[in-house]
């Protein structure tokens, strides 16, 4: 049961597409498990306090009502709160509108990618009033809504309409696009009035931030000045705030003993080369198709390297099933395939590729132990994979190669910035950061490693809630 007194004591209500949780059947029986995302970790310390909550989708559909009260009563151990949607809503609010016109839209790949479906439009909206009418189930006056990410655009003004007096903030964990791009979407209008109904909306920069004011202002009828937005008598505060990692997990899983076997492991198998690692879900918008034709280009141009560096690529399967995707796959595998069958020898080969997903034991001896890591992202929100490198690497030697696209480059300026389409400049920072000298290393790691320990996760979730709570304060 939940603890406390409700009716004595505000509560925090974090609102997100997805639960924290994974839901599995085993023996007819649903299981639960721990999800492990940067944001379930962030805001873990959130939800298990007091009496707080989070309310999301449970991650699959749920028919029955019987099941239904049973899953949710097991959520309720956990201060979870289920959404339950259909299957049909899951295809046209998530993977049609955020998936195939927010996503696309919002990483600059609208021409190719974004497809505006009236009736994916209708089930945006209809999901977001779903989420709404949960909500007010559990708000009660004084409580602080944080709602989450660019499936729930509409929810803050939804919440507001009903309950003006409630405290909310949105934070948006991927890019926020310039105006000629936002402005293709349709309904960029009902969006933007949407977002506006909370009294904070973070973004990962400011790059973000002045985009996003500057949509409003030119397609809403409010003004700005500075970060703060005027909606008759309203004000809304836009503001940056970079999302950080769990650094100490990162850092301290290298003494773990399964980690030190992978260690070893790795080490027995690539010992005599330089490892290069890059992890990424599998996705048009991280730069993988242009990063191996940085490495095919480093191969023939640079033979020297040969036998000297190997590629590590994890590419963590995602949306496979979605046409785009499972030709951006096949892209991966042919053009992986071209470079080994060129360039491979008895004794090496090139890029050893994988996709699927890795237990963070896996992921935390590969960043131990890979000299270099390589983001190279098109358009990245932040990009955490930078910062999980730099965290695990307690020696302060290894160098990341990042791209400016990612809003990371705007934090971790000792890392070595790309541009990702510049084919031959990544090819020449893979050699420099492969032969950089120790001292060097050092110096940029520890720069790098102070920023990450200093705005982690718990940092970011502090100063967004005191924000927040300053903000309501003044409104």
């Amino acid at each position: 049961m939940f603890k406390g007194n409700i009716h004595t004591m505000s509560k925090t209500i974090i609102v997100s597409n997805r639960l924290p949780v994974k839901i599995s059947e085993k023996d007819g029986d649903c299981q639960l498990s721990p999800s492990e995302g940067g944001l379930a970790t962030g805001l873990g310390s959130i939800y298990k306090k007091n009496n707080n909550l989070w309310v999301g989708w449970p991650g699959q559909e749920i028919t029955s009502k019987k099941d239904q009260e049973k899953v949710a009563d097991q959520l309720k151990e956990l201060s979870l709160v289920p959404v339950f949607l259909s299957q049909e809503e899951i295809t046209q609010y998530y993977e049609g509108f955020s998936n195939s016109v927010l996503w696309p839209v919002f990483h600059y790949y609208a021409s190719t990618y974004a497809n505006y479906e009236q009736s994916n439009w209708d089930y945006y909206k209809r999901v977001n009033e779903k989420f709404k009418e949960i909500v007010l189930k559990v708000a009660e006056p004084g409580d602080t809504i944080w709602v989450h990410d660019y499936q729930l655009m509409l929810l803050p003004e939804l919440i507001r309409k009903e309950q003006p007096e409630l405290s909310i903030g949105f934070f948006l964990h991927i890019p926020f696009p310039s105006y000629e791009m936002f402005r293709l979407i349709p309904w960029r209008a009902e969006l933007l009035s949407g977002v506006l109904g909370a009294d904070l909306i973070g973004f990962h920069t400011y790059d973000d931030v002045r985009h996003f004011i500057n949509a409003a202002t030119r397609i809403l009828p409010v003004h700005s000045s500075a970060n703060i937005i005027t909606d008759g008598d309203r004000t809304i505060v836009a503001e940056a705030f970079p999302i950080g990692i769990d650094d100490k997990k990162f850092a301290s899983l290298p003494d773990e003993p399964e980690v030190k076997k992978n260690i070893k492991l790795i080490h027995d198998t690539f010992g005599n080369t330089k490892l290069i690692l890059s992890v990424d879900r599998l996705d048009y918008s991280k730069g993988i198709i242009q990063r191996l034709q940085a490495i095919e280009y480093m191969l023939e141009h640079y033979p020297e390297t040969k036998g000297r560096l190997t590629f590590y690529m994890i590419v963590v399967p995602s949306r496979d099933t979605v046409p785009q995707y499972a030709h951006l796959r096949d892209q991966i595998d042919k053009l992986v395939g071209n470079i080994n069958s060129l360039h491979r020898t008895m004794e090496w080969t090139p890029i050893h590729y994988f996709y699927r997903s890795y237990p963070v034991e896996m992921l935390s001896a590969l960043y131990s132990t890979a000299g270099v890591c390589l983001v190279s992202p098109m358009r990245d929100g932040m990009n955490l994979v930078s910062k999980e490198y730099v965290a695990s690497r307690v020696y302060n030697d290894g160098v990341l190669i990042l791209s400016e696209m990612a809003g990371a480059s705007k934090e971790l300026i000792d890392a070595l910035i790309v541009n990702p389409n510049n084919t031959e400049e990544v090819a020449k920072t893979i050699i420099k950061a492969a032969y950089m000298p120790l001292d060097e290393q050092r110096s940029r790691m520890k720069q790098m490693r102070q920023i990450v320990e200093k705005f982690n996760i718990s940092h970011w979730v502090k100063v967004f809630m005191d924000k927040l709570n300053e903000v309501k304060l003044f409104n």
